[in-house]
C-alpha cells in the first residue's frame, strides 16, 4: 500500500480540529490503518477531541483480542467514547467535544471502514463513488425525502452532524466492507475538503496528478482557493501500488 496524508489549518479557522493517522504497517492484528477524525468543541475543545480519541483507538487495537476487523473496530470506538466522555467529566472546558472519525483498513483485497459522522470516504477508479454515508441533518432530510441531494450541497445547515463519538453514552458507528479492484484508490477527508467542491472536481485532481503526494498537494490547495472555510484533513492511498499480480 501507498498512502500520503496532510492536514491544513484552512484559510478562516485559528485553531486545528483535524486530525489524522496512517500505518502502512501492521498495527496490532490489522496489516494497516488509515484515520480521519474532525473535533467539534469550543477554544481547543475539537482539537483535543480529535487528536485524544484517534489515539485512544489505535491503543485498543494493539491490545485488542477480538476476531476480525469490524469487532476490533467497534470494541475500539467505544473505548474512545467511554474515555472521552470520561475526560470531559473532568474538565468543565472540555464539556459537550466530541469528534467525527473514519477508520479503515485493507485486507487482501477488502477495504473495512467504520464511519462516525460527516467525514468521508470515497473510493476512485474510473470513477469516483462516496462509500461513507454522513450522518448529517440535511443527509437525514435527503433520506426522509424533504430535500434532493443537490439542495443538501448547498444547505445552511448542512455542518450539522447527527453522530458523533463523545457526544453519547454509547456511540452508534456504520461499518462497511468493499471488495477491491486493481488501480482502487481511497480518498479519505473531513468535511473541510468535500465541502470546498464538488466530487468530480476532487476526481480530476486526482486523476490528473503524477502521484498521490501531488494530488493531495493539489486538493488542499483547491480547497483553500475555494475559500478555505474549515480544517481540512485529507488521507489518499493505493491499496495495490507496487503488486504485480492483483
Amino acid at each position: 500500500m501507498r498512502t500520503f496524508s496532510k492536514v491544513d489549518i484552512g484559510r478562516k479557522r485559528e485553531v486545528n480540529q483535524d486530525y489524522v493517522y496512517v500505518s502502512d504497517g501492521p498495527l496490532g492484528a490489522l496489516p494497516n490503518l488509515l484515520v480521519v477524525a474532525d473535533g467539534m468543541g469550543g477554544h481547543k475543545a475539537g482539537d483535543f477531541a480529535s487528536r485524544f480519541v484517534v489515539e485512544s483507538f489505535k491503543e485498543e487495537l494493539l491490545k485488542s483480542t477480538q476476531d476480525g476487523p469490524e469487532a476490533m473496530m467497534r470494541n475500539a470506538i467505544q473505548s474512545a467514547n467511554r474515555k472521552l466522555r470520561e475526560v470531559a467529566r473532568q474538565d468543565a472546558r472540555l464539556e459537550g467535544m466530541g469528534t467525527t472519525l473514519v477508520a479503515a483498513t485493507v485486507i487482501e483485497h477488502t477495504l473495512y471502514f467504520a464511519n462516525i459522522g460527516d467525514s468521508r470516504l470515497y473510493l476512485l477508479n474510473d470513477k469516483i463513488r462516496q462509500l461513507s454515508r454522513d450522518h448529517s441533518f440535511v443527509q437525514e432530510m435527503v433520506r426522509l425525502g424533504g430535500i434532493n441531494a443537490e439542495e443538501a450541497k448547498h444547505h445552511p445547515d448542512k455542518n450539522i452532524i447527527t453522530r458523533a463519538v463523545g457526544v453519547k453514552e454509547k456511540v452508534e458507528t456504520d461499518f462497511f466492507e468493499y471488495r477491491l479492484k486493481k488501480g482502487d484508490m481511497i480518498l479519505m477527508c473531513t468535511d473541510g475538503l468535500s465541502n470546498m467542491m464538488e466530487d468530480e472536481e476532487m476526481f480530476y485532481i486526482v486523476k490528473s496528478s503524477r502521484d498521490i503526494v501531488e494530488a493531495v498537494e493539489r486538493l488542499v490547495e483547491r480547497a483553500n482557493e475555494n475559500g478555505g472555510n474549515d480544517n481540512i484533513g485529507v488521507i489518499l492511498a493505493e491499496p495495490f501500488a507496487g503488486e504485480e499480480n492483483v
